[in-house]
């Protein structure tokens, strides 16, 4: 019966893994769907090379920061094989830490392409890069390892001070506000794309290039969302229904009101349904259904008025709006975590509201101070931004040599 709870745990995973990385599809699409035709290519090649890089990093170095746990020995011991002959090996039968290693790093992973939908259009290649693996080398494995990894004592103090450490279940915080705040950082080092304001200071519209690309990256991301939520269990025996229904009320949430708050606008509705799962994360599992359905419905009308804000009056050119989407939504959701997942109101408990605050508001501000740092050190030792050719020219031009559509642009057609 063990050996089969074990092998059910690592298929579990397994499968939680696989669904996560599909929503890298998912951002990809996204990023496609609404940037310029002249920048889509530049926008897959970007998500997939972050991908690798980010897990390589993760491999080498991050894993071992947020979890002090390494992979360097042999496969005997990584598999659990050492410990059938009686040796100490530390690792779990059935390689099941190797398919942790896997889940967590399509998490670790959603952060630059996160950050990608924010920089699009403008930035180099290679210096994001470079920022991707310091990012997931050093800063997210910090924040992880203090929230889900219990290093650095933090959770203890919170627990001792307020009754309960702080709760983020599938990353509201970890992830999503992190990834924003980050990307806040990031966007404001960059700088806004050349002719996106006129000299009066009034917005210029660029309308995204392929609705249909657009909507299918949030299909594609909805639909994963269920696997990065519920499978964060990690076991078939933490497994909750509660956190499958929670995320669906609060992606319908979501949903509805940007629908009504942006008047049927394709790009706030596919992006309200993915501010309510952000919103979500944090206490899907200790809400009651209906907190989940508000905290997703505050998030559909944060994410709109937040980006219209950004754009319109705040001249911060978020392409894709992710420090609305997942920097304040994500944020949201930690805070609300601490409010809808009381007993009180129909909540599981658990929960306390100032470790809420301490917690999503001290993983957003170093958020946006790893933004600031590591997008600030580049720009200043290698330059982050493409030259005002390139730019016109258009990033699948300038950095891929090709278009999305090469027929089309050739010469003479």
């Amino acid at each position: 019966m063990g050996a089969a709870k074990t092998g059910g745990d690592v298929l579990f995973v397994l499968l939680g893994a696989i669904m996560v990385l599909a929503m890298h599809c998912g951002f990809a699409l996204l990023e496609v769907g609404t940037v310029r035709r002249k920048n889509q290519v530049n926008a897959l090649v970007k998500i997939l090379s972050d991908f690798a890089m980010s897990t390589l990093a993760y491999f080498f170095v991050g894993y071992a920061v947020a979890y002090g746990v390494t992979f360097f020995t042999d496969a005997a011991a990584l598999t659990g094989k050492a410990a059938e002959s009686g040796a100490a090996s530390g690792y779990a039968p059935y390689g099941y830490d190797l398919v942790k290693f896997f889940f967590l790093a399509t998490f670790a992973a959603a952060v630059p392409a996160i950050v990608s939908g924010g920089i699009a259009e403008r930035a180099k290649f290679w210096p994001q890069a470079a920022a991707t693996v310091l990012l997931i080398a050093l800063f997210y494995p910090v924040l992880e390892g203090v929230a889900w990894g219990g290093r650095f004592g933090v959770q203890d103090w919170l627990a001792a001070s307020f009754g309960q450490p702080f709760h983020d279940f599938a990353g509201s915080v970890v992830v999503h506000a992190f990834g924003g705040w980050v990307a806040l950082g990031a966007v404001l080092h960059l700088g806004n794309r050349r002719g996106r304001y006129r000299s009066n200071g009034s917005l210029v519209a660029i309308p995204p290039s392929n609705i249909p690309f657009l909507a299918l990256g949030a299909w594609v991301l909805s639909v994963g969302w269920f696997g990065f939520n519920v499978m964060s269990a990690q076991t078939l025996e933490g497994i909750s229904g509660l956190v499958a229904i929670n995320s669906l009320m609060a992606m319908v949430g979501g949903i509805v009101t940007s629908l009504v708050i942006s008047r049927n606008d394709p790009g706030f509705v596919h992006n309200g349904a993915l501010a309510g799962l952000v919103a979500v994360c944090a206490g899907s599992d200790v809400m009651h259904p209906l907190g989940a359905l508000i905290t997703g419905g505050i998030a559909g009308l944060l994410f709109v008025w937040a980006f219209n804000k950004c754009q319109i009056d705040w001249k911060i050119d978020d392409v894709l709006g992710v420090w609305p989407l997942h920097g304040l939504c994500g944020l949201t959701g930690g805070l609300l975590a601490g409010v809808f997942g009381q007993e009180s109101l129909g909540g599981l408990g658990g929960v306390s509201l100032a470790s809420q605050a301490v917690g999503t508001l001290g993983g957003a501000g170093f958020g946006l101070l790893s933004g600031l740092l590591v997008y600030g050190l580049l720009k200043a030792t290698v330059g982050i931004r493409l030259d005002p050719e390139q730019e016109y020219r258009g990033a699948d031009l300038a950095l891929h040599q090709i278009t999305a559509y090469p027929e089309e642009d050739a010469p003479g057609h």
